[in-house]
């Protein structure tokens, strides 16, 4: 088989420094705000021209936390409880042959940092802090815009969505500018698919605090907000 090299052209700076509590998907959550920041070689103005011009752009990343060896031919997505098994192509599981995701994200600006160069800012992102980027490419409504489009299993985000209740007194430990982007983010469940314990309490890494929280039915009550 041909064989060829790939380096990152960039690394993601996010809210989160642990796998857990990730949106599952790219979009669900635009109050996220991400930086992407170029490796040095990269940090060219010039690559960036016309870019301002776009909304939207492909990320393509590596999943860097599930690197394995062996190939296998399904997987269980989460989103089916994590018992029936599917064919890997027809996921978007980290586990496949080549670790290599896709996001599509909101392009909120670029600016001109001192310590990183020109970066960008972007929202909706679904990617862990320290995530190596592959390749930007621009998102183009008329030929990437499917509105007709059939989701096969996966149900829409909505069935999933839980209502958050974050007492007074936690709400005022954290960041007022972050509080909706941390709301948004657990009413997308965090949990592990399988995991249907209302009496256990959860722990989740946000934006530098630790996020304790327990579920009873279609409610996620915040038990507990600590800055790290």
């Amino acid at each position: 088989m041909e064989k060829f090299t790939i380096k990152p052209i960039a690394r993601i700076k996010s809210d989160f420094p642990d796998k857990f509590g990730i949106p599952r998907q790219s979009g669900i959550v635009d109050s996220l705000v991400s930086t992407v920041v170029f490796e040095k070689e990269f940090r060219s103005p010039e690559a960036l021209r016309g870019i301002e011009g776009f909304s939207h752009l492909w990320l393509i990343w590596q999943f860097s936390e599930n690197v394995r060896g062996g190939f296998s031919p399904t997987v269980r997505p989460p989103r089916l409880g994590g018992n029936e098994r599917m064919g890997v192509f027809a996921t978007r599981s980290p586990f496949r042959p080549n670790p290599l995701g896709l996001s599509c994200v909101e392009l909120l600006g670029v600016e001109k940092t001192e310590k990183d160069g020109i970066v960008l800012k972007i929202a909706g992102a679904d990617l862990m802090d320290g995530t190596p980027v592959y390749d930007i490419k621009p998102y183009i409504p008329y030929t990437d815009s499917h509105p007709d489009a059939k989701s096969g299993f996966a149900p829409d985000a909505e069935e999933y969505t839980l209502t958050v209740e974050i007492p007074e007194n936690e709400a005022a430990k954290f960041p007022c500018e972050k509080l909706s982007a941390l709301s948004s983010v657990l009413a997308q469940d965090p949990r592990p698919a399988y995991k249907n314990d209302g009496a256990k309490i959860y722990g989740m890494r946000f934006a530098g605090y630790e996020i304790k929280f327990s579920v009873s039915g279609r409610t996620l009550t915040v038990a507990g907000i600590e800055k790290e």
